[in-house]
C-alpha cells in the first residue's frame, strides 16, 4: 500500500462509520433486503459486520478478493450502465463514487442508472463547496482553473508528493474527478432529498436519500 492510501486508510473508515449509521438510521435497512454497493468493497461492510446480501459492484477488484473476503456477489461493470433489471434491489449505496466518471453527461447516467435499479437510495460524493479538495488532500485545489490543477498537482498536493505521477497520470487524474454541489446533486436525484454532512460547521459531502421506491404502474 502506497502512502495516499494510508492517508486514506486512515481518514475514511472515521467518516464512513458515522455515514453507515446515518444510513441505516434513515433507510431503515432490514436484513432481508437485497443491497447494491456501486463502486464499494467488501471493507465498507465488515466493520461491523452487515447480514444482508450485498452485492458489489466496479470497473476492477483486486486479484484474490472474493477468496479473501467471501460472502459478498461480485460483479464487474460499470456503474453508467448498471447490468441489473428495474428496482433489482430493494436498497442501492454509492459512496465517493459518482464524482470518479467523468463527466456532467456521465454523471447524468450514473445518476439515472442509480434511480432506475435501486428502489431506496443513499449516494454520497464529496461536496465541491468545501475548501478541500479530498482526492488531491489540497485546499482550494479544486477551484482553480484546470491549467493551473495541471501546474500544480504533481509538486504542491499531497497527492502528488506521495504518488509522483507523470504528466500523463495527472492528466488522467484531473478528466476522471468532477465534484458536485448541492445544485447539481439535487438535478441528478429529483426524487431524493439532499443532506449534508458536515464537518467543522462546513459541508463536507452532499448525499442524496431517497427512502421509498417510486410507484410502478402495472
Amino acid at each position: 500500500m502506497n502512502q495516499i492510501h494510508r492517508v486514506y486508510g486512515w481518514i475514511s473508515p472515521r467518516f464512513r462509520r458515522r455515514r453507515l449509521r446515518q444510513f441505516q438510521a434513515r433507510l431503515q435497512v432490514q436484513p432481508a433486503d437485497p443491497l447494491l454497493d456501486v463502486g464499494g468493497f467488501p471493507w465498507c461492510w465488515t466493520d461491523p459486520a452487515w447480514p444482508n446480501p450485498i452485492t458489489l459492484l466496479n470497473q476492477a477488484f483486486p486479484a484474490g478478493l472474493e477468496a479473501r473476503a467471501p460472502g459478498f456477489t461480485y460483479v464487474v461493470g460499470d456503474g453508467c450502465a448498471l447490468p441489473f433489471g428495474d428496482r433489482a434491489f430493494a436498497v442501492l449505496f454509492s459512496n465517493s463514487v459518482i464524482e470518479h466518471v467523468g463527466s456532467w453527461e456521465r454523471q447524468q447516467r450514473f445518476a439515472a442508472e442509480a434511480r432506475r435499479v435501486g428502489g431506496r437510495l443513499w449516494v454520497q460524493t464529496p461536496a465541491r463547496e468545501f475548501f478541500v479538495e479530498p482526492h488531491f488532500l489540497a485546499p482550494f485545489f479544486h477551484w482553480l482553473s484546470p491549467r493551473w490543477q495541471r501546474r500544480l498537482a504533481r509538486n504542491f498536493t499531497p497527492w502528488g508528493w506521495f504518488t509522483r505521477p507523470t504528466p500523463a497520470a495527472v492528466d488522467a487524474m484531473l478528466a476522471e474527478i468532477r465534484l458536485l454541489t448541492r445544485r447539481e446533486m439535487q438535478q441528478l436525484f429529483p426524487d431524493c432529498e439532499i443532506l449534508e454532512e458536515k464537518f467543522l460547521g462546513l459541508t463536507k459531502s452532499h448525499i442524496a436519500v431517497r427512502r421509498l421506491a417510486p410507484h410502478r404502474e402495472g
